[in-house]
């Protein structure tokens, strides 16, 4: 396959048809590109595992799918489901490619809900099963991941009907193998468990991953007060690191300030019984404060989740928390609902440092804490907005007549069980 190559790599060693062989790629980016200059292609001989990577540094995590294809017309709200996989291959396709141009190092297969009793049946009266959209979602991402050869495949598995139903721990471990045999079969590099609400669904997620030999992680949608059956968060931790999770973390339902306070409460925990696991944060994209005592996080607004848009994070809230996690010893920094490609990229941009200088593949077009604004001629107010001193002392406004900055909650306590 050949593509016309883009203007970023008219500077290549490389005719102006360029292959996406992954070994003529990194040949030609090697050639042109003196190591103090490069940008967003590191090289390497063979790729380097999650938990090697993790041992070096920060790894950056991809953003939002549910919610960003909802947003963009593939994804219906309520079920949450990724029938897109095999509808819109198209859509997930891009999703991914931006994911990736905004500096992920790691790409999750957009399986999210993908157990069977969740999936829906299309217009046409197909049923949809865990195995075919699990296959489809690791062919999309496949392709896209080897366009940038050290990328990393995850395959995910989330919460089951199973769990909830009372059907016991073999029934509830069965799904979970199920789905993972397709991702052992696609050989994704690890696999993630996330969105529990139960630390015990957790554990048994970890004992089906296990099995497959591969890195395993795991991540609990809790704050600060701990799981649904109020087991406390930093029990949760010691739990999942027990049951032999490599990467323990949490994901979705709070807000980046809310998430390290628990994340923090968890490792302090973990470091208490001698246990090391590295720990990964993806909060959802949002500012979310009255939530942060709430058992079950931004559900209980009214306005989730079609209306959440004014508390959405601007691209330097990203800045702040990539440093602050980093700064509290996580090392897989993503994002979860809500978290755009650009948001990603401020975290690639603001971890540069500690990633070699690395910056994202789409740095020829970002303008870094404004800087290309200098050159603005729209008016002279808008051209000294071109510094980090700027942006970090700006206060966004929502703009929206009669806005509050906090929401009366919707309690749901006791009707979660």
């Amino acid at each position: 396959m050949e593509v016309r190559a883009p203007k970023r790599l008219k500077d290549w060693n490389v005719s102006p048809v360029l292959s996406l062989n992954p070994d003529h790629l990194r040949a030609a980016w090697r050639t042109s590109h003196p190591k103090s200059k490069r940008v967003g292609w590191p090289v390497a001989m063979g790729k380097k595992g999650i938990l090697e990577r993790l041992a070096e540094g920060p790894v950056i995590g991809d953003g939002s799918y549910v919610i960003t294809l909802e947003k963009r017309g593939y994804v219906k709200a309520g079920p949450f489901t990724p029938e897109a996989a095999i509808e819109y291959p198209d859509a997930v396709r891009q999703l991914h490619r931006d994911f990736l141009r905004a500096g992920a190092d790691v790409l999750q297969a957009f399986t999210f809900y993908s157990t069977d009793g969740k999936l829906s049946t299309s217009e046409g009266g197909k049923v949809f099963t865990s195995a075919d959209l699990n296959q489809s979602a690791c062919d999309i991402v496949w392709e896209v991941a080897k366009t940038k050869p050290d990328t990393l495949v995850c395959g995910g598995v989330s919460p089951t009907p199973c769990y909830t139903q009372g059907k016991g721990k073999a029934a509830v471990q069965k799904q979970f193998q199920n789905q993972c045999e397709i991702f052992v079969k696609n050989k994704v590099d690890f696999l993630l468990g996330e969105f529990f609400g139960h630390v015990e669904e957790a554990e048994w997620a970890i004992e089906a991953m296990k099995t497959c030999g591969m890195p395993v992680a795991c991540t609990l949608r809790i704050g600060p007060r701990g799981d649904l059956d109020g087991v406390s968060a930093g029990e949760c931790a010691v739990r999942m690191a027990r049951a032999g999770c490599d990467i323990v973390g949490l994901n979705c339902s709070f807000d980046f300030h809310t998430e390290l306070k628990t994340i923090k409460i968890m490792k302090d925990a973990l470091a208490a019984e001698g246990l090391t696991p590295y720990l990964m944060t993806q909060p959802v994209g949002y500012h979310l404060p009255e939530v942060e005592n709430s058992i079950v996080g931004y559900y209980d607004l009214p306005e989730y989740p079609l209306a959440l848009e004014p508390r959405l994070l601007v691209r330097f809230d990203c800045r702040e928390y990539a440093r602050k996690a980093y700064e509290l010893g996580v090392h897989y920094i993503g994002g979860c609902c809500g978290f755009e490609p650009y948001h990603m990229r401020e975290v690639a941009e603001e971890l540069a440092p500690e990633r070699g200088g690395i910056r994202p593949p789409g740095a020829d077009k970002n303008s870094n804490w404004g800087d290309a604004l200098a050159e603005s001629t729209i008016t002279p107010h808008v051209a000294i907005r071109h510094t980090k001193e700027y942006w970090e002392t700006v206060i966004p406004a929502s703009g929206r007549p009669g806005g509050r900055l906090t929401n009366e909650l919707v309690a749901y306590e006791g009707q979660l069980k």
